[in-house]
């Protein structure tokens, strides 16, 4: 069987929702035993959140939970909180996005658990970070992509705020806790010291306004929203087609001229307001319109086996029947399924890095609330006695 690099590592969850889970998802995808804990009644509240439901469970829990076990347990009692230490002190790693204080309230923050198991790496995700005057503050996608400037900047000029159609902020605070992670693991391998990480939504959006920030930084302007267009480069963005769009990456001069050879349109090439990409950026706006009227007179098809045949960076803008469709896209591992205990037969996401030697994979479905409950806690060292006591008094589902 082909080693998985993480295989052996543990990770204690205990969070909910997206940005938590879609962290530890990326280390279980690589091997990690990830041990999800879920409040007993109810469980991780994306276990309810749809429609869509595919035999009572939730597509969003199903996408975001696989390669995971799932333990119920009550944090809020006593016993709960011992289980919670001592799971903890087995741990390689910990990750946990409730509000700042709220596990240190219960004798379960970084300083508590490290005290006992100084090796433990141990990863908080907020919407604001642990530190500065915004630190309580609860945390949503949507209120992060606004608070760190992504809405001002996507959509079109002179339209309402439009935020990024995927959960950006979320997402990319779960890709920077597992990148932190995984430096902090390293170090801990070269010194056997573990150590506190804190990420947040805000962050995870703020840090991917790369060119944006580059130019408020460089001229003070504010950068606006420019659709599909780039701000550095013309043209170079999406152009409605008879029966589409397609998008045009001619970011440099040579690609500028095969494109103007691709729509028969040279005499654009000896344009002065289009000489080089700096007056085409000036001018994108009308470059665009005038493309478009060319663009608009075949087909997205037709159009895509001119650019390919001259070798120009093009593709369609495709709906998810059409992604999903791409020969690519299935060449590439993307689309796995995997058989559910109650939900059957799901569709997942596949592995989007590729490692030659330690390939990542999609191996366990998500589970269903405390399916591993007794599992976990006899590995753990708990009698059999023990885990009927934890059960009677509700600690554990």
């Amino acid at each position: 069987m082909t080693p998985l690099p993480l295989e052996g590592v543990r990770v204690l969850e205990a969070s909910q929702v997206m940005a938590g889970p879609y962290c530890a998802l990326l280390l279980g995808d690589m091997g990690a035993d990830v041990v999800k804990v879920e409040k007993p009644r109810g469980g991780d509240d994306s276990r309810r959140m749809g429609p869509p439901f595919i035999s009572g469970e939730s597509a969003a829990f199903l996408a975001i939970n696989r390669n995971k076990r799932s333990l119920a347990l009550d944090l809020k009692q006593p016993a709960g909180q011992a289980v919670f230490r001592r799971l903890a002190s087995r741990a390689d790693i910990l990750v946990e996005n409730f509000r700042p204080g709220t596990l240190g309230g219960l004798g379960l923050g970084y300083d508590d658990l490290a005290a006992e198991h100084p090796e433990l790496i141990y990863c908080s995700i907020s919407g604001y970070g642990q530190t500065g005057p915004d630190r309580e503050r609860g945390g949503y996608d949507l209120v992060a992509q606004g608070a760190a400037g992504l809405m001002s900047i996507t959509g079109h000029p002179g339209q309402p705020p439009v935020k990024v159609g995927v959960p950006v902020a979320d997402l990319n605070a779960g890709m920077y806790a597992a990148y932190g992670i995984l430096c902090a693991y390293i170090h801990r391998l070269k010194s056997g010291q573990g150590q506190y990480v804190d990420t947040s939504l805000l962050e995870g959006g703020l840090a991917y306004t790369v060119w944006e920030s580059a130019m408020f930084f460089a001229t003070g302007a504010t950068p606006p929203p420019m659709g599909s267009a780039h701000r550095l480069a013309a043209p170079y963005q999406a152009f409605k087609t008879s029966d589409g769009y397609i998008t045009i990456g001619a970011a440099n001069q040579a690609n500028w001229e095969l494109l103007c050879e691709a729509l028969g349109r040279p005499e654009l090439v000896a344009d002065p307001r289009y000489r080089d990409n700096p007056a085409r950026t000036r001018q994108a706006p009308d470059l665009a319109r005038e493309l478009e009227q060319t663009f608009e007179q075949r087909s997205t098809r037709e159009w895509l086996e001119r650019m390919e045949a001259i070798g120009l960076p093009a593709g369609p803008v495709n709906d998810m029947p059409a992604v999903y469709a791409d020969p690519q896209v299935q060449a590439r591992g993307m689309l796995v399924e995997l058989d559910h205990p109650t939900a059957g037969r799901v569709k997942h996401i596949g592995v989007p890095v590729k490692l030659s030697r330690t390939p990542g994979s999609v191996r366990r479905p998500a589970p269903t609330l405390g399916q591993h409950t007794d599992e976990i806690l006899a590995e753990a060292g708990l009698a059999p006695a023990e885990i009927g006591a934890l059960r009677a008094e509700g600690v554990i589902g």
